[in-house]
């Protein structure tokens, strides 16, 4: 038997077929929150728990005295866990192992795409390796790279992952050299541009591995190696199937 849907839940996604409905783009502002009450027959308070949610999902945006406004967030289907923040070895090697799973077929579909305008945000977006800080996903290479394929799916997949994992991955920022991040960061697109689907995936996996090596090297400089041996083993036996031989 399905349980019954709560009076905020329902009201939550009566708040998102209103967006859907009157077709409010990212930017554009709802409805107040007594008009919603009014619409929908409700307390005040509870279409604030309402929008709430959706804050939290970033699909809406609450700005105290000015109104509730609409995010790109709205239109994904793949969100991240905001209260999920890892920082530590076995989740940066973590996040680098599922990179390395989806990336190298994400730059092959990228190469078959070769779309000129993605093609150009991805040679602005090179540059930004060179930066310390590059916000995901705004600028972000990989980001930009898994746009490009057309496979909307595994843009938002990666989008998540790094924001998931943000704090690991400005770490691994630190640790890679960025000059070497922006030279590989090329040489992907370079494959790309040509239309070079293998290469482009060798060329990602090559340059994901390298990170990964950066990684565990610089964190064996601070700390001991159970620590380094327990992460490499977690990982691989995470990745692996249940009762599959290494």
């Amino acid at each position: 038997m399905t349980p019954p849907i709560g009076l905020v839940e329902r009201l939550t996604r009566d708040i998102v077929d209103t967006i859907r409905s009157q077709d409010l783009q990212p930017g554009q502002t709802l409805p107040s929150a007594k008009a919603l009450a009014e619409r929908f027959e409700v307390t005040v308070p509870t279409v604030r728990e309402a929008l709430r949610r959706l804050e939290a999902t970033g699909s809406v945006e609450l700005k105290h005295g000015s109104g509730t406004y609409v995010r790109e967030a709205i239109n994904r289907r793949i969100l991240d866990n905001p209260h999920y923040v890892p920082i530590d070895l076995a989740a940066a090697i973590e996040l680098l192992d599922a990179r390395i799973a989806i990336e190298p077929g994400i730059a092959e579909l990228a190469a078959s795409v070769q779309g000129e305008s993605a093609v150009q945000t991805m040679e602005t977006a090179v540059d930004n390796a060179l930066q310390l800080h590059t916000e995901v996903p705004a600028g972000h290479f990989h980001v930009e790279l898994a746009k490009a394929s057309g496979n909307r799916a595994l843009h938002e997949m990666l989008v998540s992952l790094l924001a998931i994992h943000s704090r690991t991955q400005q770490a691994a920022r630190f640790t890679y050299d960025r000059l070497r991040d922006h030279d590989e960061h090329a040489d992907i697109l370079d494959a790309i541009r040509r239309g070079d689907g293998l290469e482009a995936s060798h060329r990602t996996r090559k340059h994901l591995e390298s990170i990964r090596a950066a990684v565990l090297a610089d964190w064996s400089a601070h700390t001991d190696d159970s620590d380094i041996a327990e992460a490499s083993a977690q990982s691989e036996s995470d990745a692996s199937p249940e009762g599959t031989e290494q």
